[in-house]
């Protein structure tokens, strides 16, 4: 009898004895354990204070996932900041994981996790995988919480990811915090801790984007977003740029410009021909559309043998004989030479067309004296041909680094909208690259002079200059015709036969197409320039 009572005393003093949380089993020698203390700031920042033991001449790694899934193919992200460890270890967050290894010895880790908090209908959720991502078993893990205000109610998850099992212990702590722990945690395995909270304690930073593939890399974050918007504001500074550029073109262009004073008499009282500004017809054709074209080169060669440097026949055969009449000298710009010389070079006194056709031509050298022509007379700032080069180019470089940082963030981090955007910028900027060689004030200028001449042309008739005057007239104005397109009214109006530079031709109107036809086509194979094109001032 006295032997049952003694059990019994035993069972009941075994039955009524409370263990506290932090009681269960010391760890083991040669173990590892954990004890993490949270504290949930007022600004919903989740301080972690994790302090983890690690057998001597052990190493340990703990890989902690940032997006977690959530369902429906959403993703559950949290970020950490100022990690730091004390003692033997490192912590660093790469890409989507934070990532721990520690050496023998206890360490204490610290950090902050931002988008812990979440509502929950009418109230709030704090959510931290306290544990997990371990490459060793653990022999206990256990876990504080504290907040602002008292917890509702506390969940506590254990094992393998995604399983339901219940942690070895949970509590509220007397309602003041939260208490929660786990024996034997397997490899691999995690504790979760869920607690409640009541609205408006702190506000939810929880952040929750579509899971990772292709629509969660191209979804739009705020990093996306700031790049996106600073892209448009790029994007809207350089249209701003063009249009305050090529606003004085537009200016030009709108202004009611009549014909311009051409007609000068000099000083025998004889009426002659004097383009606006001295330009001449090369530098007239290329300030309009900003390029070197064939059309330029050819009206170059009219002039040269209108000015007396060449002369110009018709031969049998439909071909053309270019002479040389007189040398090249220091009246001719650096272009003109280069027409010249390239047409007759040294030892040459004459070529046909036929010629020039069966030898090839070399035009590179006029279409670079050409450019640096209308750069040195200001009306360019830089050459036209080089500035679109210089943003083609790096225009396409933009495109590729941003397809291939597309491909490489979809891959990893996401935030492929960013390289996107700079893909897009950069085929824009290359498209946009034609746009780019706009005149000076000056160049915007000469633009209104070369409406004025065309008014001329189209307005001139042969009452308005003096017989005596008009084949020196016509002669002169016809390398400008040719360079704007005008060069059927011009023969029509003025019907000229006989010229001091063109010969052998019985019906100078029918004959002189021909030869631009003949000349702009053997110019055109030598691929430096563009087809004929009239420019449309």
């Amino acid at each position: 009898m006295s032997r049952n009572w003694g059990v019994a005393i035993f069972a009941a003093i075994a039955l009524t004895t409370v263990v506290p949380v932090g009681a269960f089993a010391q760890p083991l020698p040669g173990t590892v354990s954990t004890e993490v203390r949270m504290r949930l700031e007022r600004d919903a920042r989740l301080s972690v204070t994790e302090t983890v033991r690690v057998p001597d001449g052990k190493t340990v790694k703990r890989t902690v996932p940032l997006r977690l899934a959530v369902g429906n193919d959403l993703e559950r992200q949290y970020r950490i900041s100022d990690a730091k460890v004390e003692g033997k270890g490192s912590a660093n967050v790469s890409g989507d994981a934070f990532e721990l290894t520690l050496d023998g010895g206890e360490a204490t880790v610290t950090y902050v996790v931002e988008g812990a908090v979440a509502p929950v209908g009418d109230a709030l959720e704090v959510r931290w995988q306290v544990a997990g991502g371990w490459d060793t078993e653990l022999d206990k893990v256990s876990a504080t919480f504290s907040a602002p205000d008292s917890p509702t109610s506390v969940n506590c998850l254990a094992g393998p990811v995604g399983s339901s099992q219940p942690c070895t212990s949970a509590d509220l702590a007397d309602g003041k915090g939260v208490r929660a722990q786990e024996i034997k945690l397997g490899a691999g395995e995690r504790v979760d801790v869920a607690v409640g909270l009541a609205a408006g304690v702190v506000p939810p930073n929880a952040v929750v984007v579509e899971a990772s593939g292709l629509a969660a890399a191209f979804a739009l974050t705020p990093a996306s977003g700031a790049a996106l918007g600073g892209l448009l504001l790029l994007l809207l500074g350089g249209v701003v740029l063009l249009w305050f550029l090529r606003g004085r073109d537009a200016a030009a262009l709108a202004s009611e410009v009549g014909p311009v004073s051409v007609l000068v008499r000099d000083q025998d009282d004889r009426v002659a021909f004097a383009s606006p500004d001295g330009v001449l017809p090369g530098q007239v054709g290329t300030v309009v559309d900003e390029h070197v074209d064939v059309v330029d080169v050819t009206a170059t060669v009219i002039d040269l043998a209108v000015r007396n440097y060449l002369w110009i026949a018709e031969t049998e055969g439909h071909d053309w004989q270019i002479m040389r009449r007189n040398p090249a000298d220091a009246s001719l710009s650096g272009y003109e030479k280069a027409v010249y010389e390239a047409l007759l070079p040294a030892g040459a006194d004459a070529v046909t067309v036929s010629e020039l056709r069966g030898r090839g031509i070399d035009l590179a050298r006029v279409r670079d004296r050409l450019y640096a022509d209308v750069v040195e007379k200001r009306w360019f700032a830089r050459r036209p041909d080089a500035e679109r080069t210089l943003f083609w180019w790096v225009g396409i470089v933009l495109a590729v680094l941003g397809v291939v940082a597309t491909v490489v963030l979809a891959l990893t981090i996401g935030n492929a909208l960013f390289g996107l955007a700079v893909a897009v910028g950069g085929v824009a900027l290359a498209f946009g690259a034609r746009s780019m060689p706009a005149r000076t004030k000056r160049g915007s200028a000469l633009l209104e002079h070369v409406r004025g001449l065309r008014g001329y042309l189209h307005g001139v008739t042969p009452g308005d200059v003096p017989e005596e005057d008009r084949e020196l007239v016509f002669s002169r104005s016809l390398p400008y015709a040719v360079v704007l397109g005008e060069t059927e009214r011009w023969l029509t109006t003025f019907g000229q036969q006989d010229l001091y530079w063109y010969g052998g031709a019985t019906d100078f109107r029918r004959s002189f197409p021909a030869f631009l036809g003949a000349l702009d086509g053997v110019l055109a194979q030598a691929g430096h320039l563009r087809s004929l094109r009239t420019p449309n001032p």
